[in-house]
């Protein structure tokens, strides 16, 4: 069992994609193996057309149900979660976050959509049997500056509210699991899956 990491941002200069990576590598220094899934390496037909059986679907699908965590970023547009985030989670299992710790991580352009995590995203993971929801993490865009190198930098309050939560988060899998500690390889979900 890993964690999974969702980065729902159809953008490829994601600040949120940036902030899931980030989690990611604080997990693994936690000796948590991660896999990573990214709406942009999905087939869009798929997401459009609802299609649910397909091959790259099921995959996703499977990763969640042997999952134990699952850490699910999103920017904020409009006082929303991204739409293409959304048409991925409609394609799940009714049932598909049961029995799951969840942690909500949104990113927006100002404070004013602090509650959107809350009002847009967590009822949707609610919906898919989201029992153990960690609390929301929000942030903005002026707190994560994108490298030249394509990493991230972040402004010292997010950073530490992030190693604070990832913290959280690593004790909550060790108390859960009994998953031996060792250094695992991350995983990313590839466009051919």
């Amino acid at each position: 069992m890993s964690i999974v990491t969702i980065a729902g941002s159809p953008s490829a200069e994601s600040r949120s994609s940036l902030v899931v990576k980030y989690v990611a590598g604080l997990l693994y220094k936690h000796n948590i193996a991660t896999t990573s899934i990214s709406v942009r390496d999905l087939p869009a037909q798929d997401l459009v057309h609802g299609r649910y059986d397909s091959p790259a679907i099921k995959t996703v699908a499977g990763l969640i149900a042997n999952a134990r965590a699952i850490v699910v970023a999103t920017p904020i547009y409009k006082a929303s979660s991204a739409g293409v985030l959304k048409a991925l989670l409609d394609l799940l299992p009714q049932d598909a976050l049961r029995d799951k710790a969840v942690w909500p991580i949104g990113v927006g352009g100002s404070a004013a959509h602090l509650l959107a995590v809350d009002y847009s995203l967590k009822p949707v993971l609610v919906a898919l049997g989201a029992q153990h929801l960690l609390s929301s993490f929000y942030a903005t865009d002026k707190q994560i500056w994108r490298l030249e190198s394509g990493e991230a930098e972040f402004d010292n309050d997010l950073k530490a509210r992030l190693q604070l939560q990832v913290q959280q988060l690593a004790d909550w899998y060790r108390q859960t699991t009994s998953e031996p500690a060792q250094r695992p390889e991350p995983r990313r979900l590839s466009a051919a899956a």
